[in-house]
């Protein structure tokens, strides 16, 4: 369970940049007491002692147990509440040699520190009220970024416009709350006036949530990312366009029939998308043993990505092969045919065909462009919050099947014993979104997500 995962009496240190050789390296402290554990192994002492919160100290960490030297460094010194845990803290800039970043992190132990455990410096901020849930999703979010699309609304994020927003909301919801409470606990001779619930801002509010939810598949698709596979005939080009959308020869281009054998991925990013994009082998029957158990391996891959670029030899043209794929109700919907070669060629693509030259690059742009538009199927501005979390959309869907009963009350004139429950229980669910009403469970799989140092 989550309070027994971690100890926030502790002080804890950990490793905040990748483990690996480097010009620098960060290691991070936080917790009561940890400045004057730190003071084991800083001098010169007097310095941090009478350090304020955000001085930087030049200085140099030893061994606490045999004193020995282990590196010059430059201390920043947090002091509570102003840092991110909301505890005493400390940042230690040193030389990124992994040797020298493990006998630091040793002497650390020694000093009384405790290894921190994943998330678990987000986890003290969100605890000491340093931030809601939905910013503290938001730091991992961050860390996690594949394109600067996502990156940049994982900030959006932390900046708070899901809690803002939520609050707003929340905050038309008390006014009907206040009425109905005052309701029930007044007679309605007791009143100088009679209570009218008006189902006015009860819609307004799930109107709201509607259009917050129907960023969901926005948020993940920019935060996880989207599958695509390059398939088609042997020799269609498709080594070739997996290069071109690399920028690079990755893939083994070649006459021969059959060259790649199994498929090969990396990650790429159209219009913010980011793309794990897989060249795969040739469709074809026959082959030797490899080549039949990557065509194989292929026919998997298909059924299982978001989107299929099925490439046609313009030169060759369509052929049974190519139709029956195309045609394929499992494909239909989430492949786009290109038709390659075109400098080749004098014709006219087909209808509905990509037509691209993966030697000259002519009509890849629109290539890129259809790709995005198959999976953005309305236009983003990038205006408006957007939720990536399944956590939170659970929440916001919660709330508004809460809202969608309270909506039915008012309008039906039901008890207002069950208007209230109803309504009682949108609240909860916003609760639960921020963080202020949050099981252990919950936070103990939030932030065993995290990296180790954030």
């Amino acid at each position: 369970m989550f309070e027994h995962t971690y100890d926030t009496d502790d002080a804890i240190a950990a490793l905040a940049t990748p483990w690996g050789t480097s010009a620098l390296a960060l290691i991070r402290g936080s917790g009561g007491g940890s400045l004057e554990l730190l003071e084991k192994v800083f001098s010169p002492l007097s310095r941090l002692r009478e350090a304020a919160g955000g001085t930087f100290l030049h200085g140099v960490l030893s061994d606490p147990v045999s004193g020995e030297p282990l590196d010059d460094v430059v201390v920043l010194v947090f002091r509570s509440p102003a840092s991110y845990t909301g505890e005493d803290g400390f940042d230690i800039s040193c030389h990124g040699s992994l040797p020298g970043i493990a006998s630091i992190l040793e002497a650390l132990r020694n000093a009384g520190f405790r290894d921190a455990g994943p998330g678990e410096f987000t986890m003290r901020a969100f605890l000491n009220g340093k931030m809601d849930l939905t910013r503290a999703e938001a730091v991992r979010e961050i860390v996690e970024s594949k394109s600067r699309k996502a990156h940049s609304l994982a900030l959006q994020r932390l900046s708070g416009a899901i809690a803002k927003r939520i609050k707003l909301l929340r905050s038309k919801l008390l006014d009907t709350a206040g009425k109905i409470e005052l309701a029930l606990d007044y007679p309605e001779d007791e009143l100088d006036e009679t209570i009218v619930l008006d189902s006015g801002p009860v819609n307004e509010v799930i109107a709201d949530l509607k259009g917050l939810l129907s960023t969901f598949s926005t948020g993940r698709l920019f935060q996880a990312g989207a599958r695509v596979a390059v398939c088609g005939r042997t020799n269609a080009g498709k080594s070739s366009l997996f290069n071109l959308f690399l920028k690079e020869d990755r893939s083994i281009v070649s006459e021969v029939h059959g060259t790649t054998r199994d498929y090969i991925e990396s990650w790429i990013n159209i219009g913010g998308i980011p793309i794990r994009l897989f060249d795969t082998a040739g469709l074809r029957d026959g082959g030797d043993a490899v080549e039949i158990e990557g065509i194989r391996r292929t026919r998997e891959l298909i059924d299982a990505v978001d989107l299929v670029l099925y490439l046609v030899d313009a030169q060759a043209g369509v052929a049974g092969e190519d139709a029956d794929f195309l045609n394929r109700p499992g494909n239909k919907g989430r492949t786009i045919p290109v038709w390659n070669k075109t400098d080749l060629t004098d014709g006219a693509a087909p209808a509905g065909y990509v037509p691209v030259s993966v030697v000259s690059g002519e009509g890849f742009h629109r290539l890129e462009e259809r790709i995005a538009g198959h999976f953005l199927k309305t236009a983003y501005t990038g205006d408006e919050a957007v939720i990536d979390s399944q956590r939170q959309k659970e929440c916001l869907e919660s709330a508004l099947d809460s809202l969608e009963h309270v909506k039915a009350g008012i309008e039906n004139d039901v008890s207002l014993d069950a208007v209230a429950a109803d309504l009682q229980g949108a609240l909860l669910a916003f609760g639960e979104l921020s963080g202020e009403i949050t099981a252990a469970e919950v936070l103990d799989t939030i932030f065993s997500k995290f990296c180790v140092g954030k």
